[in-house]
């Protein structure tokens, strides 16, 4: 047994040498039946490389048989202190997997499927820590999708788990595509403080006024890239809004920035396997990566040219000590850039011998 719920207990087990993960209904269960259900329906339809992949069922005994997924769930990297942190490339990467997953459920054909209960624990880890969300047995396949405009109320039995319940959903049950992009906002929150789901938000919006995000983010990631994590944050604020209307559509507005950070954490992970350590005058202090283009801010610091400007764009105190800065003027950093330029070049050298 490798995990136990109020309704169920999951065994590891093995289906033609295939590791496998059952889930297996208590007996006295017969509530959870019909979510049971559900979920063979949902899952049974749907392929997708983020989406957990069911492998067998036997409904009679309220048994389902997934892959086995190595590393458990989201949470237990998030909130278990004794697992090791999860690295801020990755949080990037799982973001946007889980983003694809959703797009594809709500896209579905011919109805799409809400799954009404997204949070970390239902993003599973496989041994490469590809994530794949699972436990679809609250998922539910509309058939007639509610205007963004309109609030109804609908006398029906709330799904999911507080915390990560669309306030409007709550509010009215009437739940759409967007109630998963609540939740969806309220994990990203967690992944870059690695905090449970209550009264984030608030802790966001006045780290963000109050210039502070770097005093909320997880302290166990030590080389958090500031900007990045700021425009992750800021687009997690508009999927928790109140309001379904004034939620940024999946497909158009999310998708596109995690793709874009998705991205920029690739680069990082091929940098980090493929350079030997830099020294650390040579990486921009926001960036934690080395300079191409170093400046001298008012601060003393030296930054690279494109981070220091966005910095500055947005903030009149110092990305380092937080104090005020007199000016926003930068100068180029000439003596940095050539000691730069020639540990690049010996770096080259030495990456072709090695080859």
């Amino acid at each position: 047994m490798i995990g136990e719920g109020a309704y169920r207990k999951v065994y590891k087990g093995d289906l033609e040498h295939t590791p496998v993960a059952i889930k297996v209904l208590h007996s006295d269960a017969s509530e959870k039946k019909e979510e049971f259900l559900k979920e063979v329906e949902v899952l049974s339809q749907l392929h997708h490389p983020h989406i957990v992949l069911l492998l067998g069922a036997c409904p009679e005994n309220g048994c389902l048989a997934y892959e086995y997924m190595e590393n458990g769930n989201l949470e237990d990297y998030l909130l278990e202190r004794n697992s090791k942190p999860l690295p801020w490339f990755s949080r990037f990467r799982i973001l946007f997997e889980v983003a694809c997953a959703l797009a594809f459920l709500h896209n579905s054909k011919p109805e799409p499927v809400i799954h009404r209960d997204l949070k970390p624990g239902n993003i599973l880890l496989d041994k490469n820590f590809v994530s794949k969300i699972g436990d679809v047995g609250l998922a539910k396949i509309i058939s007639d999708v509610v205007p963004e405009n309109v609030t109804e109320y609908r006398n029906s039995v709330l799904a999911g788990t507080l915390g990560y319940m669309d306030p409007e959903y709550q509010r009215t049950g009437t739940l759409r595509p967007k109630s998963d992009l609540y939740a969806f906002g309220i994990i990203m929150l967690q992944l870059l403080a690695a905090r449970r789901p209550n009264g984030l938000i608030m802790k966001f919006e006045n780290a963000i006024n109050c210039n502070s995000l770097v005093d909320i983010l997880d302290n166990s990631v030590p080389d958090w890239p500031l900007i990045e994590a700021e425009e992750l944050a800021r687009m997690a604020l508009k999927c928790c809004n109140l309001r379904c209307r004034e939620t940024p559509d999946l497909d158009t507005e999310v998708l596109p920035l995690l793709k874009r950070l998705s991205e920029y954490a690739d680069m990082h992970t091929n940098e980090e396997k493929n350079l030997i350590r830099a020294p650390i005058p040579y990486l921009c202090p926001i960036l934690q990566e080395v300079m191409g283009d170093p400046q001298i801010a008012a601060d003393g610091y030296t930054y690279e040219h494109r981070a220091i400007k966005l910095w500055l764009d947005r903030h009149s105190v110092s990305p380092m000590t937080k104090q005020k800065l007199q000016h926003k003027l930068v100068t180029p950093n000439h003596t940095l850039r050539l000691a730069i330029q020639e540990w690049r070049s010996t770096f080259n050298i030495v990456q072709i011998e090695k080859n």
